[in-house]
């Protein structure tokens, strides 16, 4: 286990709020790899840490596994699953349609402050990425996406991509390196720029070509790693 961070829960927390801290604490832990695939993950163990009972704790537990985070094995419980090539590849299949439609609809609606919006998220990820602050840059790259998908303008298309975002985030983690920072931004603000002049085709090409480049780089990766593990 990790050293502890949290403090005890706040005497006013609610139920409700308490089961969430835990389970956004432990969803964390996992896409920053603090919790790296194959950690064992012990009920008793977190609830000392987080100093809460284990309530919440198995709540949480079972929250992530259903989402694909934790998997249970016989004789060691809940594992922290490997997000490997198969779990990227199904994630991309998904992203380049849904993506490229949220870019399309975002040309057709965003308005003035949505875009000056935008414009800043951009702005802090190319600064990230360029002092060499990688984990700030994809933090900042994933809002970017996330954003996109907010200015469709569709609540449907926003309630689908909700579950994809924690995958999405840990998957950037995984691949990410200083190298990346200044073609993802690149391609960014390229999207942006069609978004911003109203160009729906464009800016769904792009984010379609932005996608499918993320796709093999990630891969890429993904395969070599597994390749030297095995």
């Amino acid at each position: 286990m990790t050293s502890p961070r949290p403090a005890a829960p706040p005497a006013g927390d609610t139920p409700r709020s308490l089961r969430e801290r835990v389970y956004e604490e432990l969803r964390e832990r996992i896409i920053e790899a603090e919790f790296p695939a194959g950690t064992r993950l012990v009920e008793r163990e977190i609830a000392e840490e987080l100093r809460v009972s284990r309530v919440p704790v198995r709540e949480a537990m079972q929250r992530l596994e259903a989402e694909g985070f934790l998997s249970v094995r016989p004789r060691r419980g809940s594992v922290v699953t490997e997000f490997g090539p198969e779990d990227a590849e199904h994630l991309f299949d998904v992203r380049e349609n849904l993506e490229g439609l949220a870019a399309r609809l975002a040309a057709r609606h965003a308005g003035a402050p949505e875009l000056r919006a935008l414009e800043e998220l951009l702005a802090r990820a190319r600064a990230a990425a360029e002092s060499g602050r990688l984990r700030e840059a994809v933090s900042l790259n994933a809002d970017f996406h996330r954003a996109v998908v907010g200015l469709s303008g569709n609540p449907l298309l926003v309630e689908l991509m909700a579950p994809l975002d924690s995958r999405l985030r840990r998957l950037f983690r995984l691949t990410s390196a200083a190298s990346d920072g200044e073609p993802m931004c690149g391609a960014h603000e390229r999207l942006y720029e069609a978004i911003r002049d109203r160009d729906e085709a464009g800016a769904e090409s792009l984010a379609r070509a932005h996608v499918a480049a993320t796709r093999a780089s990630a891969l890429r990766l993904l395969n070599d790693r597994r390749s030297q593990a095995g």
